[in-house]
């Protein structure tokens, strides 16, 4: 690799172990891209810019005006917008993009999963599996529930979610990584009865998945949205800097 620049779509902790790992290379240089979201983020090693683009066109002259030989986003996987948007701009300027996702966790055979296509479909779901929702799906998109008024709500998020949100809940706010154990005593303390989750994937906050397995309680899990056609994707952090190696000259 030689004076290459790259662009990393962060605010995920494989972001910033990759920014991390790059940022020991000779002749690379960095530049992790923060949407801005939360305001106290775990900053990664290196150049750090925060807010948006303006959309794909923006990030499209970005790429042109500061010569990035390559673009990784490795973005939540639940930011569509921003995969979308980095798939056009990698298209139009020709510059190399790889998606890098953590995998998505796995049913298991004790598990009682509800699997639905969006948050929309999960909240039709909730009243019919329960009175007593953990809400475990970031802050942005609790007012797909806020119609809900036959349900309790824990809401669990870094930051406090704005309104609307349903009429009966309770705002925890707390950050991962969580222990099996201490997510045990949280759904039986407040007498959980079904959990709401993104398919976020990753060791952060599955075990919320392990706890729901052992009380039986049942889980509604949203799937992830599709990344964009004919876009290349890696699991790990190793697979992408593999993948940057191959195609950074």
């Amino acid at each position: 690799m030689t004076n290459c620049r790259v662009l990393v779509l962060g605010g995920t902790g494989e972001a910033r172990e990759l920014a991390s790992v790059l940022a020991t290379l000779p002749d690379v240089s960095v530049v992790s891209s923060l949407a801005g979201r939360i305001a106290t983020p775990r900053l990664p090693e290196g150049e750090v810019r925060v807010g948006g683009f303006g959309g794909a066109d923006g990030l499209t002259h970005w790429l042109r005006d500061n010569a990035v030989a390559a673009v990784i986003d490795a973005t939540h996987p639940f930011a569509a917008r921003i995969t979308t948007s980095a798939a056009h701009a990698a298209a139009h300027t020709h510059v190399p993009l790889l998606v890098l996702r953590r995998p998505a966790w796995v049913v298991d055979d004790a598990d009682d999963w509800h699997v639905v296509a969006d948050l929309g479909g999960a909240a039709v779901l909730t009243p019919t599996l329960g009175q007593r929702a953990f809400l475990t799906i970031g802050r942005q998109e609790v007012a797909a529930f806020s119609a809900l008024e036959d349900v309790w709500f824990l809401i669990r998020a870094i930051e406090a979610p704005g309104e609307p949100l349903p009429r009966h809940r309770q705002v925890l706010l707390a950050r991962g990584p969580f222990t099996v154990q201490g997510e045990v005593e949280l759904l039986r303390h407040h007498r959980i009865d079904v959990v709401v989750s993104k398919n976020s994937g990753g060791p952060a906050t599955v075990a919320k998945l392990t706890a729901a397995r052992r009380l039986g309680v049942p889980v509604i899990m949203v799937e992830r949205p599709p990344l964009p056609a004919g876009v290349a994707s890696a699991g790990t952090v190793d697979e992408a800097v593999s993948w940057l190696t191959a195609h950074s000259g």
